[in-house]
């Protein structure tokens, strides 16, 4: 699916594609409601709908990413809150491995995520997956999320990629469309980015895991 020879850049979202998606879905979906809802003091059904409607309206946007944004919208300690959680944090199957694979190969590794620096730092500090990586790229940092062409502009002026010999690998469609727009030649998709919840990308050749991808030992 890939041949190695044409790449330099190797590109990798976080959530979703190098850890799993299910620490989010739970934290999100489950664990905020029922803490929104004994901070204060409401029923769960209520907490749910308060957080469904307020959340989606931003999501794709920089908003949507944003601990501090969601921690003064919702009156709650957001950081706090994942940090009860945290053992939840988990590395989807053989990412050591195909990173330290990419590395052994000469490429450059860039960990380019949506991610908040807070939620970053806190999977850096359980996952410890940062010692594999050369760069880390928080879209925070240029005020635009991967969405965004504007993103991919001030990525390529700070680290001079050549998107022609670049892959870049998410489990968002709409990222993917992003990435493709900017010139981005060589896309990968996840196909089950919750490891409790089946699904498939069809959109974008994709992987179960990254031993379908693994660069050989030269």
């Amino acid at each position: 699916m890939i041949n190695w020879d044409l790449i330099d850049t190797v590109m990798l979202d976080m959530d979703g594609t190098l850890l799993d998606l299910h620490f989010d879905n739970y934290f999100w979906l489950d664990h905020l409601p029922q803490r929104y809802a004994q901070i204060h003091n409401v029923d769960l059904a209520t907490a749910h709908q308060k957080l469904k409607g307020e959340i989606h309206q931003y999501e794709g946007t920089l908003q949507w990413y944003c601990l501090e944004f969601w921690s003064k919208a919702l009156d709650v300690d957001i950081v706090s809150l994942k940090d009860e959680v945290k053992h939840k944090i988990q590395i989807r199957p053989h990412v050591g491995e195909f990173l330290q694979r990419l590395r052994a190969r000469g490429k450059k590794v860039l960990l380019v995520t949506n991610a908040h620096p807070q939620s970053l730092s806190l999977k850096m500090q359980v996952t410890q997956i940062d010692q594999w990586l050369d760069v880390i790229i928080s879209s925070h940092e240029f005020n635009e999320p991967k969405e965004s062409q504007k993103f991919w502009q001030e990525l390529q002026a700070r680290e001079q990629f050549d998107p022609a010999r670049t892959l870049f690998i998410d489990d968002t469609v709409r990222i993917l469309d992003s990435a493709k727009t900017f010139g981005i030649k060589h896309l990968l998709g996840i196909h089950q980015p919750d490891s409790k919840i089946e699904r498939r990308m069809e959109q974008y050749p994709a992987i179960h895991h990254f031993d379908e991808i693994m660069p050989a030992v030269i």
